[in-house]
């Protein structure tokens, strides 16, 4: 078979590194057709494609390679060493291809799908477990990848990909987002020993707003990163903290209630604007929408 004439140019060797995935992606499962068939014809009819539009994507595909794939006899084709070896890169490449097509049908699957969720720290014990059980309750196949930060990480992640929903507070107020508050609770404040969270988490970033609002600055002995911790360090005797209320009381611990209009906790969901849901997180951000006012206990 004559070779044709390409008007397309060979990458140049600048060009080499960045275009060539571009050049090679969309050709490679014509080349593994015509390599396992070894007849253009055949391989042609499986792709449901022109014999003639096969023919010069292998052409194209050798030049710009620089290396013979086949030899060729007439509509018959055979592969040349280089090509045996490109052969197996190929076929794995569209195996991996073929994988993360899997992949993302069934996270999106409506019945079965997967929601990436993360959620505060404070929530792990108690919220977040009963939230997912009453949702499964209607939805029992779908699946969660669950992550726990600290609000500010959490909406970094959901910004990079790696979150559909984040239960956050303080509630973010940005362009990028949508978010709803679903609770609000209140808290005493006093001005004594405090144990609290850490910097950067958005509990210890209200705790440090609202004693600022009363006039003073907190005298903090202990920071940690879990709620109950605290509640337990609350227990023994060695401060007091904001938390959420707890939804069992815990012994040694007085639960006192915030009676200052603006010291209070919203609790929200987050997600970013414009992004498209999948049937499954589209299903659980209507179901934490309607738990508004009741996403917590009493």
């Amino acid at each position: 078979m004559a070779h044709q004439h390409s008007s397309q140019p060979r990458l140049s060797p600048s060009s080499y590194e960045e275009d060539i995935r571009a050049v090679l992606a969309p050709r490679l499962a014509y080349f593994e057709a015509v390599a396992r068939h070894e007849h253009v014809t055949r391989a042609a009819h499986e792709l449901g494609v022109p014999q003639s539009t096969l023919s010069r994507a292998m052409v194209r595909l050798e030049q710009d390679l620089g290396v013979a794939l086949f030899a060729r006899r007439g509509r018959t084709v055979s592969l040349t060493p280089a090509g045996r070896t490109f052969l197996g890169s190929a076929e794995r490449a569209l195996a991996e291809v073929e994988r993360a097509a899997d992949s993302v049908r069934a996270d999106a699957d409506p019945a079965a799908g997967r929601v990436a969720f993360g959620f505060l720290h404070t929530m792990g014990s108690e919220t977040v477990p009963a939230l997912i059980r009453a949702f499964r309750a209607d939805h029992p196949r779908v699946r969660f990848q669950l992550v726990q930060n600290y609000g500010e990480a959490m909406i970094e992640r959901l910004r990079a990909g790696g979150l559909d929903l984040c239960l956050t507070s303080p509630v973010p107020d940005a362009p990028d987002l949508v978010a709803c508050i679903l609770y609000t609770s209140v808290y005493k404040r006093q001005d004594e020993t405090f144990v609290t969270l850490e910097p950067g988490y958005g509990l210890r970033r209200i705790t440090d707003d609202l004693c600022a609002e009363a006039g003073f600055t907190p005298r903090v002995a202990f920071e940690g990163e879990e709620a109950e911790t605290l509640r337990g360090l609350v227990a023994a005797g060695l401060g007091v903290a904001l938390l959420p209320p707890p939804a069992v009381a815990r012994p040694g611990v007085v639960e006192l209630t915030v009676t200052a209009p603006r010291a209070a906790r919203e609790i929200g969901v987050a997600w970013l604007d414009g992004h498209p849901d999948t049937p499954p997180v589209a299903a659980f951000k209507r179901f934490l929408l309607s738990r508004r006012g009741n996403l917590l206990p009493d």
